[in-house]
């Protein structure tokens, strides 16, 4: 995968390397499109940041329970981290976008994403390197980054409530700390989590080291990174469109300094939150309340693209390429090679001391896994899930999380593939 240089973020580059373009789409043409689908009440424009909100520095407990807050466009430097002129950061740039995001030909839906990407764009840094990542939020709605596999201070583990304020409209929240360990790691968003595992707010976090045991003992010569991805497009929809409604009325209220943090289901501790139950205030999970909805993915995706749309994995004779694969959703993928065995050489980013020969591998949610394949069978060979449900196209097979490992090498094969829609 492409390395990025000291000052910018390097685009997302598909199977072969090549950058990809982000969406030409406007977020008025998007909320438009997402109201009239679902017939409800979406969000305009942002409010304007408040004088009082520039520069504020995180560290003395959450903003959420200040009456009268508003953190829209603040610049958030959160506590614990070195100082820009202690250590000579790499620095980045990340938003939270709403975009229109398409899976195939004729199957587009609305979904958050980190830079107008999905995925979101690679970070490919050297381990021990000092990261600062300037995250913006450019929607309606409240965000965080965690930096899945990362170890790294408390304050930027990007858990709402727990190590930070959720980070609002229009503001800037700054992350800083040192990439380590080694391996294939990821970042994603980790407020209203099931909305944003269907909304693919996640990107693949590499950190590479001039140590790495799986080069020395397979000396691959390309790196591909394969995000899994489980999307409810009809879930995201409907959700994201109650979301935006209900921020709606929630930055309205902050902005006229009326934001109970009871609205949001914020509390101090289990002591307040037992209280506020006492005296009238109604948990949304309570028995009686109206249906929650549970999502049911119908779409399965690597890299943001449902087979035949997604891009294959290139090599030739005698050659070890390395896959990372990356569970961005909550489903459990088992992942099989026709046609050869790889070795399974790391899991969750670390590396495994005695590589294990495989066909087939589980990737679970939240689990990295690292193969190498060594080309020594020349063909076209299927890689996609063995689960016949995540290789289907809104219930049509084939299609989902599957592509093609292809020998670039080959001279006049006896067969060449064609693409079937519907078997």
């Amino acid at each position: 995968m492409q390395k990025s240089d000291d000052s910018t973020m390097p685009p997302r580059a598909d199977a072969r390397g090549e950058p990809d373009e982000s969406l030409p789409l406007t977020r008025r043409n998007l909320l438009r499109s997402a109201a009239a689908a679902t017939g409800g009440a979406l969000l305009g424009s942002a409010l304007s940041p408040p004088a009082s909100a520039a520069g504020y520095q995180g560290g003395e407990g959450s903003m959420m329970f200040m009456p009268g807050h508003s953190m829209i466009g603040a610049h958030t430097e959160a506590l614990g981290a070195p100082a820009d002129h202690e250590v000579r950061y790499r620095e980045f740039d990340l938003t939270f976008d709403i975009v229109e995001h398409e899976l195939l030909p004729r199957v587009r839906f609305p979904v958050f994403a980190f830079n107008k990407r999905v995925p979101g764009p690679v970070f490919r840094v050297q381990e021990n390197d000092w990261i600062k990542v300037n995250a913006t939020n450019k929607t309606e709605v409240m965000h965080t980054i965690h930096w899945h596999g990362v170890d790294l201070i408390y304050t930027m583990d990007g858990v709402p409530m727990v190590t930070q304020d959720p980070i609002h409209p229009e503001e800037t929240f700054v992350y800083r700390f040192q990439a380590r360990p080694a391996g294939t790691r990821f970042y994603h968003c980790h407020w209203s989590t099931p909305l944003h595992m269907m909304s693919a707010l996640h990107g693949a976090f590499i950190i590479d080291s001039p140590d790495d045991p799986v080069r020395a003992q397979f000396p691959y010569t390309r790196d591909y990174v394969l995000v899994l991805e489980s999307f409810d497009t009809v879930f995201t929809r409907k959700q994201m469109n109650a979301v935006l409604g209900g921020m709606k009325r929630v930055n309205k209220l902050m902005a006229m300094g009326k934001l109970d943090p009871a609205t949001h289901g914020f509390f101090r501790d289990y002591d307040e939150m037992l209280a506020a139950i006492e005296a009238g205030w109604r948990p949304p999970y309570a028995m009686g309340n109206s249906e929650a909805l549970v999502p049911d993915p119908n779409f399965f995706a690597i890299n943001g693209k449902c087979y035949p749309a997604t891009e294959k994995i290139g090599i030739v004779r005698d050659e070890f390429i390395r896959i990372r694969l990356i569970n961005g959703g909550f489903l459990v993928h088992h992942m099989h090679l026709h046609g050869h065995q790889f070795w399974h050489v790391a899991e969750d980013g670390n590396p495994i001391p005695q590589p294990l020969r495989k066909n087939t591998i589980e990737v679970g949610p939240g689990k990295t896994q690292d193969i190498i394949v060594l080309g020594n069978n020349p063909g076209f060979w299927t890689f996609h899930d063995h689960d016949v449900r995540r290789v289907m196209n809104n219930g049509v097979y084939p299609g989902g999380m599957l592509t093609m490992l292809v020998y670039e090498d080959m001279e006049d094969p006896p067969y060449v593939p064609s693409i079937a829609i519907n078997e």
